[in-house]
């Protein structure tokens, strides 16, 4: 019975092993906040890109990217991204008619181990 037991033990920590190397696709983003500073408001839009890294061991599939208004832009890519292998999630904001300071959210979705990244731009558009 001890001997039952036991082994019981040993495969369930091997499978626990198993299932604990399994890491999935996970994005890395080398920085998830960009400050333009002071801008233009009639300077026409500006762009920044986000890179980020798939650290994991499957495919990193971004599922969607969506802005928090209008005046923000996403562009990413729709193919997988393999293990290792970098991607890139460039955001454009359009500051004519929005002076002051700005402070916008660009939210990501992903398939990774992290599904939901935050990513955020400001800065300050000077009137024109």
């Amino acid at each position: 019975m001890k001997r039952l037991v036991l082994s019981m033990i040993v495969c369930m920590l091997g499978i626990a092993g198993a299932v604990a190397q399994e890491v999935g696709a996970k994005a890395e983003f080398k920085t998830r906040l960009h400050d333009f500073g002071v801008i233009k408001e009639n300077g026409g839009p500006v762009s920044t890109t986000f890179e980020f890294t798939n650290v994991g061991d499957k495919p990193l599939i971004i599922v969607e990217v969506t802005a928090s208004c209008g005046c923000t832009r996403p562009e990413y890519t729709t193919k997988p991204i393999k293990p290792g292998k970098k991607g890139k999630i460039k955001v454009t904001y359009s500051p004519l008619g929005r002076p002051g300071a700005f402070r916008k959210t660009v939210k990501v979705k992903t398939n990774g181990q992290d599904p939901r990244t935050t990513l955020i731009i400001e800065g300050t558009a000077v009137p024109k």
